[in-house]
């Protein structure tokens, strides 16, 4: 990964949404009443740009490349999962990111002295397991979509249909709590705040239910790991890629 640290800049780059929705609602934020300040649309919206810099996941991709190229028979020669390769080197590309990640903590304190904060340790070590979790959920969730990679060419188009929700209900677009309370209550029960919205508002220091959160977090990514087992032995079966 350290040898494509240009590319990855690039990457890192190309997450930067977060930055600019940040002005859109900060300008909202002057002639509207979302129960949020500028400072607080700020710094939410910088930490989505680290939560997002630390959960990308691309696995959906690489997994179709191997199934429609046939190099997913090198994998099932060798006498691990080949789900741990792309685990590797995702955690390879997120470390990284960390110099990267640092060097934008240092232009946001410079260009918006005044949303400048630190997290309190508790927050901190919460927002770490917090995303922790958001990366494994994610990934649990892409690798399912990507399982079905066996059966068409295009397992892609999952994502990217899935992508739709996840955009507006991740809490990317806009924090939950400018959402009316009755939609907010149904989207805290679907996977979604919880891979953007969750550890970016325990970054920054707002209230949130840690316990009920963990649970729900983890409930879904068991969901998505057993299906994805159900998937993984059926398509092995279906597979034929260069002999196999």
């Amino acid at each position: 990964m350290l040898e494509y640290r240009a590319e990855i800049f690039l990457w890192a780059l190309s997450n930067s949404l977060p930055i600019i929705l940040m002005g859109v609602w900060i300008k909202a934020s002057q002639n509207g009443n979302f129960g949020l300040s500028s400072q607080d649309f700020a710094r939410y919206f910088f930490s989505v740009f680290i939560v997002r810099q630390l959960t990308t996941i691309w696995v959906i991709w690489e997994f179709e490349r191997e199934v429609l190229e046939g190099k997913l028979s090198l994998r099932l020669l060798q006498p691990i999962d080949p789900v741990w390769h792309h685990v590797a080197r995702h955690l390879a590309e997120k470390m990284t990111r960390i110099p990267l990640i640092i060097v934008f903590c240092g232009l946001f304190f410079i260009l918006y002295p005044d949303a400048a904060w630190t997290p309190s340790l508790a927050n901190g070590l919460l927002s770490i397991v917090a995303i922790a979790l958001a990366f494994i959920l994610r990934f649990a969730i892409q690798y399912t979509f990507a399982m079905f990679a066996f059966w068409t060419e295009r397992a892609s188009a999952i994502q990217q249909f899935w992508f739709l929700f996840y955009i507006f209900l991740s809490g990317a677009i806009a924090p939950l709590e400018v959402f009316p309370n009755t939609i907010r209550q149904i989207v805290e029960w679907t996977p979604f705040p919880y891979m953007m919205h969750f550890p970016a508002a325990l970054l920054m220091g707002l209230p949130v239910d840690f316990g009920r959160s963990i649970l729900i977090m983890i409930a879904w990514t068991i969901g998505f790991v057993a299906l994805n087992r159900l998937l993984w032995r059926k398509g092995l079966m279906k597979y034929s890629g260069m002999g196999a």
